[in-house]
């Protein structure tokens, strides 16, 4: 599809195949943004509300929502790369102090993702807190 803004609190979506239109917006609808969109048959308009203190509050539990999925995927790499691990020392292949060693790698890993998750989620927050 075709995606354009022709105004700062409007987006226009213009599938390639029309058929796909109702399907997108039914997507946009579960989306959870908050967000109605309306077509003409051709074009998809999406209508973007000015942001109100109440429409912020809500963008931010979003973006919180969103960073907690990433920090569990983050958490689940890190369980499977330890069984991956275990595994690996139980079949004889590493040694317990290679165990150690990638454990604390995948640790200090994880943890410095965890810290950039945790950063942009906090910059979001103030962009859109921001008046």
């Amino acid at each position: 599809a075709n995606l354009s803004a022709p105004d700062p609190q409007l987006l226009t979506i213009q599938p390639w195949d029309n058929s796909l239109i109702q399907e997108i917006e039914k997507a946009i609808l579960k989306s959870d943004l908050g967000l109605s969109p309306s077509n003409d048959g051709k074009i998809i308009r999406l209508p973007i509300p000015s942001l109100t203190e109440e429409r912020r509050k809500e963008l931010v539990k979003v973006v919180r929502r969103y960073a907690e999925q990433a920090k569990v995927s983050l958490r689940n790499a890190r369980r499977e790369a330890m069984e991956q691990l275990r595994k690996l020392e139980k079949s004889k292949e590493i040694s317990e102090d290679e165990h150690r060693r990638a454990q604390d790698k995948i640790q200090k890993i994880t943890d410095e993702y965890s810290k950039q998750l945790s950063a942009v989620q906090q910059h979001k927050e103030a962009e859109i807190t921001e008046v």
